[in-house]
């Protein structure tokens, strides 16, 4: 048997070559805002439907707010591991299979007849598949392929799940009053599948393996895969967790998550109901959040490449919960102005935490902080679980949903604490 050599391994290496005009990177970003926009059709259905099943099958709001959480939570625990196996498979492969996934879960729903196999096909395929495709995703991407410009990446792609909500979630919401929740659950199928062959033709998991340097950096070969990605993930989470900043990450993110995907995203539209508001004009509302999540997240971005990461998540966490403890009052049949103004400021402060989050990994993390931010994202989507489940169970409870935007409330004013307490490494404002 002939022994490959390094020099055999270098000569199938690509030569770097000159950059062109409109860099490989943009190109890749593009791709994968438009994945993570199919990926998130699925988000925009739990909100709409509860309701419609809670009526065809009876089941308590508790039930199917539960097999919403496990989605939540399979979303956050997969992220890490699935960063890793995008270094060990690469990026295409992983992100095929998931969408793969997305579309088995929302397809097979259609003809569930018990809970449990809402909580298989949402709860467990369509959370592994969303978890392959987290913001560890644009992490990862945007680690390889960005040098300069990272916190505006960072960012946009960020965007892409607001984006997501702002195209589906109206159509869902149309879909289900007009034609039932089924047809509402192939469209999301559909998404998925139509994405596909875009990631396998356009994506490339690495700048070398086209023969160029990250945007803004130096040329670098191409790392070999990593072999024993499970037990890498698990290295770094224990090696992680020994440090302060990985716990405050946690905690600030865990409550990041309750207060939006967890609360927001899937009790909004059932509350604005409560009160009178059609499900059509309610899940309007989300998605305008959409609109303005996409300007405040890429704002932040910016912001994130020229301010203290720290103070930008105090601040960001103060308002929100401010605008939760208000939310209860402002409830009405029909949209008033300052509903919209809520709706506005939420929308610019929904997932605008996530730029100087990833910041904050890469200042204390470096090379691990795609897998860090897999773990800091669990704690996001454990906390959007927990309070996904817990907010249908105080519905059931107190027949509102008071308590939980109360108690949303608090819980931000705690995360702006836990902010300011993280420490910086160096005196760089963002560690970029």
């Amino acid at each position: 048997m002939t022994q490959t050599t390094d020099t055999d391994i270098a000569a199938h290496q690509p030569i770097p070559r000159k950059q062109p005009r409109i860099h490989r990177a943009w190109i890749v970003a593009a791709v994968t805002f438009v994945t993570l926009i199919g990926g998130a059709a699925f988000n925009a259905l739990p909100g709409v439907l509860i309701d419609p099943l809670h009526q065809e099958f009876d089941w308590s709001r508790g039930e199917i707010s539960f097999a919403i959480s496990i989605t939540m939570a399979l979303y956050g625990l997969t992220a890490p591991f699935a960063a890793a196996l995008m270094d060990r498979f690469g990026i295409r492969r992983v992100v095929a299979v998931a969408l793969s996934m997305i579309a088995a879960g929302s397809l097979l729903s259609v003809f569930m007849t018990a809970s449990w196999q809402l909580m298989l096909y949402w709860g467990v395929l369509v959370g592994l598949g969303t978890g392959s495709m987290a913001l560890a995703f644009s992490a990862t991407v945007t680690n390889r392929w960005f040098v300069a410009r990272r916190g505006l990446v960072t960012g946009i792609l960020t965007a892409a799940g607001a984006s997501g909500q702002l195209v589906f979630l109206p159509l869902c919401a149309w879909i289900v009053e007009e034609h039932g929740w089924r047809p509402a659950s192939v469209t999301v199928t559909l998404a998925a599948v139509v994405v596909v062959p875009f990631v396998w033709l356009l994506m490339r998991d690495h700048p070398a393996d086209v023969g160029l340097a990250p945007y803004g950096g130096e040329y670098v070969e191409k790392p070999a895969p990593q072999r024993g990605a499970a037990r890498r993930a698990v290295r770094i989470l224990v090696d992680a967790s020994r440090t302060g900043p990985f716990w405050l990450l946690c905690g600030t993110f865990a409550i990041c998550g309750a207060s939006t995907n967890g609360l927001i995203r899937t009790h909004f539209v059932p509350a604005a109901h409560d009160h009178g508001m059609a499900i059509t004009a309610a899940a309007s509302l989300l998605a305008v959040i959409g609109i303005f999540d996409i300007i405040g997240t890429i704002g932040s971005g910016w912001l994130t490449d020229r301010y203290d990461p720290r103070r930008l998540l105090a601040v960001y966490y103060a308002l929100r919960g401010l605008s939760l403890i208000l939310l209860p009052s402002l409830l009405a049949p029909d949209v008033r102005p300052p509903m919209i103004f809520f709706i506005v400021f939420y929308g610019l402060d929904w997932i605008a935490t996530v730029p100087p989050t990833i910041a904050l990994c890469r200042e204390h993390y470096g090379d691990d902080s795609a897998i860090v931010f897999g773990w800091v994202l669990a704690s996001h989507q454990v906390g959007a679980a927990l309070v996904a489940f817990l907010g249908g169970v105080a519905r059931d409870a107190f027949g509102s949903y008071t308590v939980v935007w109360h108690a949303s409330g608090a819980l931000c004013a705690a995360a702006a604490l836990m902010a300011l307490v993280i420490r910086g490494r160096h005196s760089s404002p963002s560690g970029v």
